[in-house]
């Protein structure tokens, strides 16, 4: 039962991405708009699928080990894509994000090892919901950023496509990055707060080098937005950047977890 919602999660993942990319890449004449509700409703479907299994699969407990972590990071972003183009048309976001869920549920799904989630405190369950949430909306971040650099690249040099038409003005493509880092570097900072608050040895065992890579990746995200404000920074500045910071939250995240799980095969909270 739990390996069929698994495939349905996935195979729904993969037709939402694949109808919004039609319209982008294919021969076809049919315009995004077209084909965004059907193929948003789909990936709402694999959305609910996947909360479900993952609810399921974990005993409804957060299982942070490696690839449950990956999958459900994948759910929260994915879910976010979606309320994002409630307000925001940027179908294009599901073109990258949809099938990397699908992905990473596949490989959560029949690739993972048995694991079985540590018991948290509150506390601590608040302090890990808001990190996930903060790194869920900085990866949108960061696959707004690559769609910037495409859509910049494509205009610099007058390669006009019929993809283009799939992604909104580069303003507001722009203006929803930092909206978006806005939000996140909030979490960000509440995730690195609480932790200071609840976590006992922050700088201690495994948790010294993840401490330090989320502060310099929080002092990132913090001197863009600084520069934006101040300096009006954007386009391959802001860009840069971004990937920069998400880069280095992704080592804080999940680095130590794919050393210590998959190359050592020592178990880590």
């Amino acid at each position: 039962m739990l390996a069929a919602l698994s495939i349905f999660a996935i195979a729904s993942y993969l037709l939402a991405s694949g109808l919004l990319a039609w319209p982008m890449f294919g021969r076809a004449t049919v315009a995004p708009v077209k084909v965004a509700r059907p193929a948003l409703g789909i990936a709402t479907l694999a959305v609910l699928a996947h909360a479900t299994w993952l609810l399921a699969t974990h005993r409804g407990a957060l299982d942070l080990h490696f690839f449950a972590a990956l999958s459900l990071v994948a759910c929260v972003v994915s879910a976010l894509t979606l309320l994002v183009n409630l307000t925001r048309p940027v179908v294009a976001l599901g073109v990258i994000v949809f099938p990397l869920s699908a992905l990473l549920l596949f490989a959560d799904s029949f690739l993972a090892p048995p694991t079985a989630p540590m018991p948290m405190d509150w506390h601590i369950k608040l302090h890990v919901t808001v990190a996930l949430l903060a790194f869920s909306v900085l990866s949108i971040a960061a696959a707004m950023a690559i769609l910037l650099a495409i859509q910049e690249q494509a205009l610099r040099h007058r390669h006009i496509r019929p993809w283009l038409s799939a992604l909104p003005p580069l303003t507001l493509t722009e203006s929803l990055l930092f909206r978006l880092i806005g939000a996140g570097f909030a979490l960000l900072t509440v995730a690195l707060l609480t932790g200071i608050l609840f976590v006992n040895n922050l700088f201690g065992q495994h948790l010294v080098h993840k401490t330090v890579l989320s502060i310099v990746a929080w002092l990132v995200f913090g001197a863009l937005l600084y520069g934006r404000w101040q300096h009006g920074w954007r386009g391959r500045s802001a860009v840069n950047l971004t990937l920069i910071g998400m880069s280095v939250l992704v080592l804080a995240f999940f680095g130590s977890k794919f050393v210590l799980e998959l190359i050592l095969h020592r178990a880590v909270d």
